[in-house]
């Protein structure tokens, strides 16, 4: 194992020196103030205007630069040749090695940076943050072992699908129906999957699901049938709700027995596809009316996020309850504070924030408060580059939040899926298309499908596929006819397919959809107003009206 170079308190006295016993020391206040900030941010990575105005302020943008370049060359000067080994610069960021470094000490040991008064109100107000909350650091000391609690999601099993006629070669044709769709399921962040041998363990002749519920403590259950007539393999499938014993769907798949493992994909999708959608529509309907505190836990996540993603106001805005709840249940899930943070993205990207500026400063606090609790989260990950994507228009920290993701976790579709909006705002259209192919086949159960189809139909405007482009803005306009991202798609894709009556049909829908719409603010604010396809889409919605 490397040796670590770098020593780090952050409670009681600060204290940041070599490992090596005399190497050096750095004892200025604002010099262990830059430490501190970029020891407890995700990754180790502050930019630079943070580091300028949390530590000289806001209000003289080159005076916090040039104090903050005089800074970091103190600092090299002390470190001598650990300082390259240890810091990272760029133009715009600055990155601590944090795997070189250990942390002294534990939260509860003595006050957060005590006796570390830097006269800045911005570093002040984020110390005494921690100050009243130093949870939110735990993740730095925290053993790589240590287990974070469960994201409060539905838990599902899938059973074994039993043989009627006890055929062996059908029992294993269900076992693997069965660990197909167990696989599929688990891909998703909103649904805790259990493992198929345990679920295995409990497969009999019947199902019993009071010995499922009771063992895997489980809220639902998907379980069936196999047999054969003649040459044909039909399974039947219910999904079932494990409280109380409820079918909530049933499901048939056919095929030829010498084909069944080869043409099962597309049954095995629509199963899967109907386990999220049912979930979503079950748990929309157990917390309409309800007092929010007779919620349980592993309802409100779910609700939040279907009605994060619905077409109404009104529902935008009762997600908000529902996280706040879910946080104030689960403060230590980083996974409701990566959707906290989604919540206030979609707020300003959608146009319904009543403060940007504000839900932006939210949004990005609320994707790093979840690196903090769980830096190597594949999907808080993701978020936190949606955030930076979508309100701070920067897609070098958006890229590489979305290649640290997939390198933890290369079937996270919803990393794909906004690498490929990403290439498309950077005119890469065939990289584009290939990351949103990807992500659609490895998120088949999403209750948010039409957000896939309006990226997929940005992706196919970056290749110049106009047709492809309005199926998919098409496909997602019917499960979200408000969404006004995808109505500027398909006015886009139908001004390059020259068919401008129905470009200014949708065009004046939009108008009645968002009266404040402008281009002017549109390319103002859109990552992509740079590039090729960002000048099309301006080409496009000026010649409807705009």
């Amino acid at each position: 194992m490397r040796a670590k170079l770098l020593e780090i308190s952050l409670f009681g006295s600060c204290i940041v020196r070599s490992l090596e016993p005399g190497a050096f020391e750095i004892t200025g206040k604002k010099h262990r103030a830059i430490f501190a900030l970029l020891a407890t941010a995700p990754h180790g990575c502050r930019s630079r205007t943070f580091l300028q105005e949390t530590l000289w302020g806001a209000s003289c943008y080159d005076t916090g630069r040039q104090s903050l370049r005089r800074a970091l060359s103190d600092i090299k000067s002390a470190m001598g040749p650990y300082y390259s080994q240890l810091i990272n610069t760029n133009n715009s960021e600055v990155t601590l090695d944090l795997s070189n470094v250990v942390f002294a000490g534990q939260p509860g040991q003595g006050t957060f940076l005590e006796g570390l008064d830097v006269p800045a109100p911005l570093f002040e107000e984020w110390r005494d943050s921690v100050r009243a909350n130093p949870e939110q650091i735990h993740a730095l000391f925290r053993a790589p072992t240590s287990a974070l609690p469960r994201p409060p999601v539905p838990t599902v099993t899938v059973m074994p699908l039993l043989s009627i006629e006890s055929n062996p070669e059908l029992t294993i044709l269900g076992d693997w129906f069965a660990e197909e769709i167990c696989r599929s399921l688990s891909r998703t962040n909103l649904l805790a999957v259990i493992s198929h041998f345990s679920s295995r363990s409990l497969a009999g002749r019947r199902i019993d699901i009071e010995v499922i519920r009771s063992k895997l403590k489980v809220d639902y259950c998907v379980a069936g049938s196999i047999r054969q007539i003649n040459d044909e393999v039909i399974t039947d499938v219910d999904f079932l709700d494990a409280e109380t014993g409820r079918i909530l769907w049933t499901r048939q798949f056919s095929g030829k027995l010498n084909d069944f493992i080869s043409d099962a994909g597309q049954g095995l999708t629509n199963i899967v596809t109907s386990v999220g959608n049912a979930i979503a529509s079950d748990t929309l309907r157990y917390v309409r009316g309800r007092p929010i505190s007779e919620i349980a836990d592993h309802k409100l996540l779910m609700a939040s996020v279907s009605l994060m993603h619905r077409s109404t106001l009104r529902d935008f805005a009762k997600t908000r309850e529902l996280l706040d709840e879910a946080l104030r249940r689960s403060p230590r899930s980083a996974e409701v504070h990566a959707w906290r943070g989604k919540w206030h993205v979609l707020s300003v990207i959608n146009g319904w924030s009543s403060d940007p500026a504000k839900d932006t400063k939210s949004a990005v606090g609320s994707t790093t408060k979840a690196l903090d609790i769980d830096p190597e989260n594949a999907f808080c990950m993701t978020i936190d580059g949606f955030a930076h994507n979508n309100l701070l228009r920067r897609l070098d920290v958006a890229s590489n939040r979305y290649e640290i993701a997939l390198d933890q976790n290369p079937n996270e579709a919803l990393s794909w899926l906004l690498r490929g909006a990403l290439y498309a705002f950077q005119d890469s259209g065939e990289q584009a298309v290939h990351a949103v192919d990807k992500a659609r086949k490895l998120s088949p159960i999403d209750p948010f499908r039409y957000f896939y189809d309006c990226l997929s139909a940005t992706a196919y405007l970056a290749a110049e596929d106009y047709e492809k482009a309005l199926q998919f803005a098409n496909s997602s306009l019917e499960r979200n006819q408000r969404h006004l991202s995808t109505l500027r798609a398909k006015i886009i894709a139908l001004h390059f397919l020259d068919r401008t009556a129905e470009a200014k049909e949708i065009a004046d829908e939009l108008r009645r959809r968002q009266p404040t719409f402008s281009v002017e603010g549109y390319m103002n604010a859109h990552p992509a107003a740079d590039y090729q396809v960002g000048q099309n889409a301006m080409r496009a919605l000026r010649a409807v009206g705009f």
